[in-house]
């Protein structure tokens, strides 16, 4: 997959795409889906398939106190991307002359001139435009006259749901990352560097690897049945996210102990994914209590990986 940073880095005179436009945050069931349908579209053409997407998130700029964190790093998302078996993403720079553009001339005035389009393929529900006020039979209006085919592609349900970034969030800020792995088709995850830390976890027989995260959303406090890819491998394991107050600390840490593992990670980068909630985190009475509350969870998350095959991704 290439990666285009602006419609400059595009060359010109360049051939006829089948593209998707969106923030495509998290990348999840419903995004899948309208890609692979570009993607099949492409094939059958013989043209390329692309997404064009927006840095930063629209509403940095139109509202930012209402700009959400988002559910990926800039690096999950591309390798979410790049699985979908898009030829090349196009990221556009948002700022405020973009969003002052009018609908129609964010295509005609803006996009088209530097990237012609056969067809474009969106959920049935998009919006674009200054103001959020273009809507899909706008965009076909636009497509009829500029002649690129639309396509609007069914909204994705989970229980009678709607698979969306915002219900995602919601999920993964309550805890309930079993639900958020199932809108989005991959676990929920953490990425980063293992720090030293106060090497409590090792004293109570359950040695950590503390987490300095990239990622800006986090789930709820608590303790999680995880999984973690680190050199090469995938490894069951137990998070808490928290402030340890049995320890009476104030900093948020997350902190990780590998089931059947004891190579080094300082310094490492590894990625932590999230499987179930088990409970939330609570102080102890005392550092014994904490241990034997640990060995339950361990037990528990034990329990987990005997009765189901570790995910794919």
């Amino acid at each position: 997959m290439r990666v285009a940073n602006g419609l400059e880095d595009l060359p010109a005179g360049r051939a006829p795409v089948v593209a998707s436009i969106g923030n495509y945050d998290g990348v999840h069931r419903g995004h899948q889906t309208i890609l692979a349908s570009v993607v099949e579209d492409a094939k059958s053409r013989g043209v390329e398939a692309m997404l064009i997407t927006f840095e930063p998130h629209p509403l940095t700029v139109v509202a930012p106190e209402r700009r959400p964190d988002p559910v990926q790093t800039r690096g999950q998302k591309l390798r979410a991307l790049e699985r979908t078996g898009i030829d090349e993403l196009l990221i556009l720079r948002f700022d405020t002359a973009l969003a002052a553009l009018e609908g129609e001339a964010f295509f005609t005035d803006y996009l088209l001139p530097r990237l012609p389009l056969a067809a474009i393929h969106v959920g049935r529900n998009f919006r674009f435009g200054r103001g959020r006020k273009g809507d899909l039979e706008l965009l076909q209006s636009i497509g009829t006259r500029a002649g690129f085919d639309v396509t609007g592609v069914p909204q994705v349900r989970i229980d009678d749901a709607v698979v969306s970034s915002s219900a995602i969030r919601e999920a993964i800020r309550s805890g309930d990352v079993a639900l958020a792995r199932r809108l989005l088709d991959h676990p929920f995850a953490l990425t980063g560097l293992v720090s030293r830390g106060a090497a409590r976890g090792r004293e109570l027989g359950f040695p950590t690897a503390n987490l300095q995260p990239d990622n800006l959303f986090m789930p709820k406090n608590g303790v999680y049945v995880s999984q973690v890819r680190a050199l090469a491998g995938r490894h069951p394991a137990m998070t808490n996210i928290g402030l340890r107050p049995t320890f009476g600390e104030t900093k948020l840490s997350v902190e990780t102990h590998l089931l059947d593992f004891d190579e080094d990670l300082y310094g490492q980068r590894i990625e932590i994914q999230f499987l179930e909630r088990l409970r939330d985190e609570r102080p102890f009475a005392d550092p014994g209590a904490l241990a034997d509350q640990l060995a339950r969870d361990r037990a528990a998350v034990e329990a987990y990986f005997a009765q189901l095959r570790l995910p794919a991704e």
